[in-house]
C-alpha cells in the first residue's frame, strides 16, 4: 500500500520526478515572463524553443511516456477502467501535440532564419536529454520491472515517440 506522504514528497525526494520538472521549467521559462517580447530574432527563437519544450517535450514524450506504464497494464486486461481513460487523455494529448507541432512549423514556414542549424542541433540536444530524464524516470519507477513492462523497454518505446 502506498504512503500519501511518500507519494506527495516524491517530487522531491526522487530526482528523476524533480530533474523532469526543472527541464520543463526551464525549457518554458520565456514565454512565462510577462515582459517577454518576440520584437528580436533571439527571443524569438526562445519562443519557438519554449514551444518545443511545452509540445515536443512534455505533451509528446512526458506525457506519452507517462501513459504507457497505465496502458501496457490495460492491453493485459489490468486496470481496465483507467486504461480506458487514459486512452481518452491520450487522444486528447494528441490534439494538443498535433496543434503544437502545427504552430511550430507554420512559425519555421513564415521565418526560416529561426530554424538555423546550430538551433537545429541545440533542440536535438534537449530532445535526447530529455529522453535519458524520461528513462531515468522509468529505471526510477521500475527497478525490477512490472508485468511485462521493464525500464529497457521503456527507454526503446521513448526512443521510438521521441524519434517523430
Amino acid at each position: 500500500m502506498l504512503n500519501p506522504e511518500d507519494v506527495y514528497n516524491a517530487y522531491n525526494e526522487i530526482p528523476s520526478i524533480h530533474n523532469k520538472d526543472e527541464f520543463v521549467i526551464n525549457m518554458t521559462k520565456s514565454v512565462m515572463d510577462p515582459g517577454f517580447t518576440t520584437d528580436t530574432l533571439e527571443n524569438k527563437q526562445k519562443f519557438l524553443h519554449d514551444l518545443v519544450g511545452y509540445y515536443v517535450i512534455m505533451e509528446g514524450i512526458f506525457f506519452y511516456s507517462g501513459f504507457v506504464m497505465i496502458l501496457s497494464f490495460h492491453r493485459q486486461n489490468k486496470m481496465t477502467g483507467i486504461g480506458e481513460q487514459f486512452q481518452y487523455i491520450l487522444r486528447d494529448e494528441s490534439i494538443h501535440l498535433n496543434f503544437g507541432i502545427d504552430l511550430i512549423n507554420s512559425i519555421k514556414e513564415e521565418n526560416p532564419e529561426l530554424w538555423s542549424p546550430d538551433f537545429q542541433a541545440h533542440i536535438l540536444d534537449l530532445i535526447k536529454q530529455a529522453v535519458e530524464l524520461e528513462y531515468q524516470y522509468a529505471v526510477d519507477c521500475l527497478p525490477n520491472g512490472i508485468l511485462g513492462l521493464t525500464a529497457p523497454m521503456f527507454r526503446d518505446y521513448v526512443q521510438y515517440i521521441a524519434d517523430r
